[in-house]
């Protein structure tokens, strides 16, 4: 799907919980180096303390990232913008790589229930156990939830359910 298309009706609205994904260009599993994984989670730490986002879960995969936050300044555009530019500068001089780095649009999903919220942090935890990376929640180290691991594990029937 073109970028142009993913834009068509994209609204962003300050205190609306989105979940966002965007890939690595051409799916190269940069990510799989930890150096690198760890500039993207600093990167929503930034933002979060930057006052533009809250971030509720995050989980950086070797070939994408998914991102489950409120919007809490700005819009959803330069929220990306300023993700996906500071990460690709630090990620390839981290990985002595030039070129882009991302796929040049993204996905947004806006939450509408406590359900859905739910359920949408339990796909991201799940992430790393179905791509084999890990064995269990909460041992993968590029994944981060609000809530504690606990509460997913209660809940471990939900992981994968919005496939």
């Amino acid at each position: 799907m073109n970028s142009a298309r993913l834009r068509l009706g994209r609204r962003s609205s300050i205190g609306q919980i989105y979940i966002l994904t965007t890939n690595v260009d051409r799916r190269a599993p940069l990510f799989s180096n930890d150096d690198a994984a760890a500039l993207a989670v600093r990167e929503f730490q930034r933002l979060d303390h930057e006052g533009l986002t809250h971030s509720v879960a995050y989980v950086v995969m070797p070939d994408h990232i998914h991102w489950l936050m409120e919007l809490r300044a700005g819009s959803l555009d330069v929220v990306m913008k300023r993700f996906k530019s500071r990460t690709a500068l630090n990620a390839n001089r981290v990985l002595g790589r030039g070129g882009r780095f991302w796929q040049p649009c993204y996905h947004d999903h806006a939450i509408r229930s406590d359900e859905s919220l739910y359920r949408h942090a339990m796909y991201l935890m799940g992430n790393p156990i179905r791509a084999g990376l890990t064995t269990q929640l909460g041992q993968y180290q590029h994944a981060w939830c609000a809530w504690g691991f606990e509460d997913f594990c209660a809940e471990r029937e939900l992981i994968g359910a919005d496939r």
